[in-house]
């Protein structure tokens, strides 16, 4: 076989560290990103966050004492000396001011003095001040159903065999308030555990004893905790309410099990048989049954809450709706000078050569952040130039778009686009909004046109909205409506376009009066 040499042209894309990091930081969210931020400047000793004063200073035309000696001293490196600065500013506190410095005594005395009263008075302050949130209270451990249980059960003056019985039952108690476990098996659970502590009484406890505890749990708080089955459940919150509630003993046959099916399956003709009731007092039943909570669990368990910071504030400026990035997502930063100076040209030491490869890295961190945040802009602000009807008029103004059309305007691949548009939220008069909420499919029209599938699902929850309930709109006659309107859209659309905004059937929907 001959060999030869061939000489070929060709052009490839090769993903660098720096591309990755790029596309990394773009599918990041607001708070992801602010996690990577914080990451890198604590693993990066050449990268820094642009301080409040420093900023500023900046902007009255003011340099900072590291800023003027690298104004004076010659450039130390190949390329010039940059104070790169990406993002926005966030405020920071600066601590007490120059004067508390020349005077340490009277700072610190005045800070004991302030501490002392704030510490005295703490007992007699409300848990707010000025409307504002407990701060302790929202950063303190959450509570869960179980520690409240155990809490009561505390206070409650149990045996010790009922209370091995009490946190057994507990024990078996979900998120929801429900007991997940049947009697049986927490007398084979309390025995076992009986056993293995060596206790005389190992065989003897009977299912009415643990019957007995169970509806000692069942009367705390919540009411209605400790049910097996939701009939249960509500039989307990009904039991708690007064005697004197109207439609009490009609909602309390109504929660018996049998009842209970009947009225999940929407047939009030039978249940006006079985219940002998008419139709004005069966509706009061189960208007007092609607007021119960089949999740009492659900009201202990505290959580922490999970707020949406908005990446891209829309305002109307004008006249025009313009897109923004908001300050307050991305801190500032830059090149730390101290350590960019030690940097010496042509040194081979290692810490010469660590101080350099961190320097690269801080360059290709705060580059990268730019291009984020330029690339979310532009896509933001395309998207508010294609549905500015949806600012103006609201969903049912909103527009067919789809990542290709985004993708021509900004000249992007649409894989870009579709990594901007994730978990990316835009701040609107009209809400907050994933820019993924303004792409969506089209549907013809009579006209020749195309309409949204956003606009047809606001249209059809305006319907159902404003249908009777004694005689919902089916799904055949919202098409008809939609129809005559132009909009040429099947009842199975209108079917899938319903359940995705939660809506239940007409049949579901249908009440008495």
């Amino acid at each position: 076989m001959k060999q030869s040499l061939d000489l070929k042209l060709g052009q490839h894309l090769t993903i660098t560290p720096q591309l990755q990091q790029a596309i990394r930081l773009l599918q990041l969210s607001s708070l992801e990103l602010q996690q990577e931020i914080q990451e890198a400047i604590e693993n990066n000793p050449l990268l820094e966050e642009v301080d409040e004063e420093v900023s500023a200073g900046k902007n009255d035309g003011d340099s900072t004492p590291g800023e003027q000696e690298k104004k004076d001293e010659p450039e130390t490196g190949g390329e010039e000396s940059e104070e790169a600065v990406a993002g926005d500013e966030i405020a920071t506190d600066t601590g007490p001011d120059h004067e508390a410095e020349a005077n340490p005594d009277d700072y610190v005395a005045e800070a004991w003095e302030d501490t002392f009263d704030n510490s005295a008075g703490a007992a007699d302050r409300p848990a707010s001040d000025d409307g504002l949130p407990d701060i302790d209270a929202r950063n303190s451990i959450p509570l869960t159903l179980r520690d409240h249980l155990l809490w009561q059960m505390q206070m409650t003056p149990f045996s010790d065999a009922d209370r091995q019985i009490a946190m057994a039952l507990i024990d078996a108690i979900n998120d929801d308030g429900y007991l997940t476990v049947g009697l049986e098996e927490i007398r084979q659970a309390v025995g076992t555990d009986a056993r293995q502590g060596q206790s005389d009484n190992t065989d003897t406890v009977e299912l009415d004893e643990i019957e007995a505890v169970l509806h000692q749990i069942q009367n705390f708080d919540p009411i209605g905790v400790g049910a097996r089955n939701l009939s249960e459940c509500l039989l307990l919150q009904l039991r708690g309410m007064s005697p004197g509630t109207p439609s009490l003993d009609a909602a309390h046959e109504l929660a018996q099990p049998g009842n209970l099916d009947l009225l999940a399956s929407r047939d009030f003709k039978q249940l006006r048989r079985v219940l002998k009731l008419r139709p004005d007092e069966l509706q009061a039943a189960i208007e007092l049954i609607q007021q119960l909570n089949p999740r009492p669990g659900g009201s202990v368990q505290t959580s922490q809450a999970s707020y949406v910071v908005p990446d891209i504030i829309v305002k109307k400026m004008r006249g025009v709706w313009r897109a923004d990035l908001n300050s307050g997502t991305t801190p500032r930063l830059r090149i730390n000078t101290h350590y960019e100076k030690m940097i010496h040209r042509g040194s081979g030491s290692a810490d010469n050569k660590y101080l350099q490869e961190r320097l690269q890295e801080a360059r290709w961190f705060i580059k990268s952040l730019a291009s984020r945040n330029d690339t979310l802009l532009k896509v933001a602000r395309a998207i508010v130039d294609r549905q500015r009807a949806f600012f103006d008029h609201g969903p049912e103004a909103m527009k067919p778009l789809v990542l290709h059309d985004i993708a021509e305007v900004v000249e992007m691949h649409e894989s870009t686009i579709s990594r901007v548009t994730t978990q990316k939220y835009m701040l609107t008069p009209r809400g907050i909004f994933e820019l993924k909420y303004f792409f969506s499919s089209h549907v013809n029209t009579a006209d020749g046109g195309t309409c949204s599938a956003t606009a047809i699902r606001s249209l059809i929850k305006k319907l159902v909205e404003s249908e009777t309930s004694s005689r919902p709109i089916s799904d055949s006659k919202i098409a008809e409506i939609l129809e005559e309107q132009g909009i040429h859209v099947a009842r199975r659309t209108v079917a899938k376009y319903r359940e995705s905004l939660n809506i239940p059937p007409s049949s579901q929907r249908k009440s008495l009066v």
